[in-house]
């Protein structure tokens, strides 16, 4: 085992991301207490607010399954802590494995444990924090202001605004970008694996939501996500003993 690996695993990492996640855990557990005891003091039934809760608890372990996947995929990496503390707090997959990997490029090196250093992983988890923390500081400046403002000027006629169209326009500008990479890696390097995994994954995603919105199966919204990245991981795989890189 290398020093990089030995040390990304190391067991003050997990001792200092288990504190942070603690911390955090008991947060919550203040918040739905407070909650809990809101809904008493209001009038609502106990035990409607048992079941409001057992409900959430199920629909949030169920979406976790793509998180769980999301640490395995950047733990070969940056380590399973960096990776358990990175995609338990704020971030996804698609975020963070992409900053990582623009990090670890722009020092002239892959995502890969075999050809990282402990400075590089400074630099790569320091990149990525800067990246995602801007959410919660404008949340916390300007985020009411800005509520009281969405109010004012909601739309009456049921027209999408300028917010729904600028990230209808940021998440196809984000498809767009990982699939020119895809396809100019087919172009320079002829490799075929990564664009049929994508289309793979695709294809699956909209199998989900074809039966979601015109079969009604609204069940299987919490699926979706980990469906498409399991069928997408597992193709890969196959797809490399046919194919190769």
């Amino acid at each position: 085992m290398s020093d990089y690996v030995a040390i990304s695993n190391s067991l003050p990492l997990y001792l200092i991301v288990g504190v942070v996640l603690l911390f955090i855990a008991l947060v919550s557990v203040y918040f739905m207490v407070r909650s809990y005891k809101a809904g008493i003091r209001i009038g609502m039934d106990k035990a409607v607010l048992r079941k409001a809760i057992i409900s959430s608890a199920s629909f949030t372990v169920l979406p976790s399954v793509s998180i769980l996947l999301g640490v395995a995929a950047l733990s070969g990496s940056l380590g399973v802590p960096a990776a358990w503390l990175r995609l338990s707090v704020i971030g996804n997959l698609q975020y963070e494995a992409t900053v990582a990997s623009i990090a670890a490029e722009s020092m002239g090196k892959t995502l890969d444990s075999a050809v990282l250093n402990m400075d590089d992983l400074v630099t790569i988890l320091l990149v990525m924090t800067v990246g995602i923390i801007w959410g919660c500081v404008f949340s916390i400046l300007f985020l009411k202001p800005y509520s009281k403002k969405i109010r004012i000027t909601k739309r009456s006629d049921g027209k999408k605004g300028f917010a729904d169209w600028a990230m209808t326009a940021m998440f196809i500008g984000l498809c767009s970008a990982f699939l020119g990479s895809y396809v100019g890696r087919l172009a320079v390097y002829g490799e075929l694996i990564p664009i049929l995994t994508a289309i793979i994954s695709a294809a699956v995603m909209l199998l989900f939501q074809y039966l979601i919105e015109k079969r009604g199966m609204k069940g299987l919204e919490s699926f979706s996500l980990a469906a498409s990245m399991l069928v997408g991981m597992a193709s890969a795989a196959i797809l490399s003993l046919f194919i190769g890189a």
